[in-house]
């Protein structure tokens, strides 16, 4: 079996190349920031310092997410408009994410990731009504070579499955698309992965952009190229990794996002913070009112730093051998909920918010982290009005024989990510004391 080096670490600008008769890693890494990286074939730690608080981040270096302006320095002062860009580095398949208001306002950005002259835009009946019209518009407006498709779907987690999805090939089947058509995700979460997985499939592969409308999409989703559907038996089972052309996140959308959904995105925003970015989180303390209340400026912030840390970590591992798993901080417990309890009972980040305070619990039962932890974590998320214990139906076994299917479990060992150290450290592992992992599940559930 292949295994990577027991320890790494990433200096300040070095390139460092690490070779083993396994396997050969190339970490390519040009800023002032240090990463330190240390593995084995169950446990991954990483450790990020140097992030600074309210100031944009320089230009990466290769293998990471940049941010910059579409604009001239000399038009940054009169040219509002302009989106704010944080690229995915990933070779030839590297895409933009543009963030911004008023971006479906603006055709040219649209309008140059569309390769052919068909699209198909996929969305649900409760967007549809909202976007649809001025997507299309987008689209086509002084291109009139361009001829617009749409597919309606229903709303909610309940209906990712292959019979909705078969509704996205039926009608680009019926629509004769070729291969140089472009698919287009208008949506939450739910659409995006959909739209995503019908885009790797539908010809062994076409184009495809993500336009998402919910926090919890444009933060995480909608970036990195996961796509997919859920089966009974467990959640995002089946599916594929497909990049998308663009991401553009036009922040204008949330303001038609109901507060419950506006919450569960934060859930995700919160977990960047615990895993690698500590100052992120001491400013999202101090921040949270003005995200729940909706304050323009403070959500751009939350949505660029949020997409930074992303792309930073699937420039990394794209297709999630280690260090991107991290990313799922608090996922397997909460992934169990929304299985368990029925898809779509709950919302995936009020979910992933209780899963979070699970794996925050287990860790300070390892004697990894320390209570201070644990009690930041607790106020933030009801700060953020989201849930902190599962539904009183979820039992042990439940959580058990659906944890058991997770997408983590490697030989049948399941692992998990876990914080440890100083806040902003994190571990993904199996060489944990399941005495803890018991403890843990016995004191949120009552049975």
């Amino acid at each position: 079996m292949d295994t990577i080096p027991n320890s790494l670490c990433l200096s300040p600008a070095s390139d460092l190349t690490v070779k083993s008769s396994a396997v050969r890693c190339f970490f390519p890494i040009r800023n002032r920031y240090s990463v330190n990286f240390r593995s084995s074939p169950t446990r991954i730690e990483l450790n990020r310092n140097g992030f600074s608080g309210l100031s944009m981040r320089p230009m990466r270096g290769k293998s990471w997410a940049r941010s910059a302006q579409i604009m001239d320095q000399s038009a940054s002062k009169t040219d509002s408009s302009a989106p704010t860009i944080v690229e995915v580095d990933l070779g030839d398949r590297s895409y933009p994410i543009y963030i911004g208001s008023g971006l479906l306002d603006q055709p040219e950005i649209l309008q140059r990731h569309v390769h052919g002259k068909r699209v198909l835009i996929v969305t649900n009946d409760t967007v549809g009504p909202l976007y649809l019209d001025k997507v299309a518009e987008a689209l086509t407006v002084g291109n009139p070579n361009v001829s617009i498709e749409s597919v309606i779907l229903p709303d909610g987690e309940k209906y990712k499955n292959m019979d909705t999805l078969m509704k996205v090939f039926d009608k680009a089947i019926e629509s004769r698309l070729d291969r140089r058509c472009t698919f287009v995700a208008l949506g939450g979460g739910v659409i995006g992965d959909m739209c995503g997985y019908a885009a790797a499939s539908f010809l062994r592969g076409v184009n495809f952009i993500q336009i998402p409308t919910t926090v919890m999409a444009q933060v995480d989703s909608s970036v990195g190229g996961k796509t997919g559907i859920n089966h009974r038996l467990g959640k995002n089972l089946i599916g594929a990794f497909y990049q998308p052309q663009c991401v553009v996140v036009d922040t204008d959308t949330l303001n038609t996002l109901p507060e419950r959904e506006l919450a569960s995105g934060f859930a995700e925003v919160i977990k960047y913070g615990l895993i690698r970015d500590a100052e992120f989180f001491e400013w999202q303390e101090k921040n949270m009112p003005s995200l729940m209340a909706r304050d323009p400026a403070a959500l751009a912030y939350a949505i660029k730093r949020s997409c930074e840390n992303k792309a930073e970590v699937v420039s990394l591992d794209e297709k999630e051998s280690g260090l991107r798993a991290t990313l799922n901080l608090g996922h397997t417990f909460g992934h169990a909920i929304e299985t368990g309890f029925g898809y779509g009972q709950w919302l995936h980040g009020e979910a992933v918010a209780v899963g979070t305070v699970m794996a925050v619990d287990m860790s300070y039962r390892l004697g990894w982290i320390d209570d201070t932890i644990v009690s930041r974590v607790l106020a933030i998320l009801k700060q953020a009005k989201l849930p902190t214990a599962p539904p009183d139906s979820m039992t042990v076994e439940m959580f058990k024989s659906i944890m058991a299917v997770d997408k983590k479990v490697a030989d049948g060992l399941l692992r998990l990510i876990l914080l440890k150290g100083p806040l902003g450290n994190c571990v993904f592992t199996g060489d944990y004391d399941r005495k803890a992992l018991d403890e843990t599940l016995h004191s949120f559930c009552k049975s």
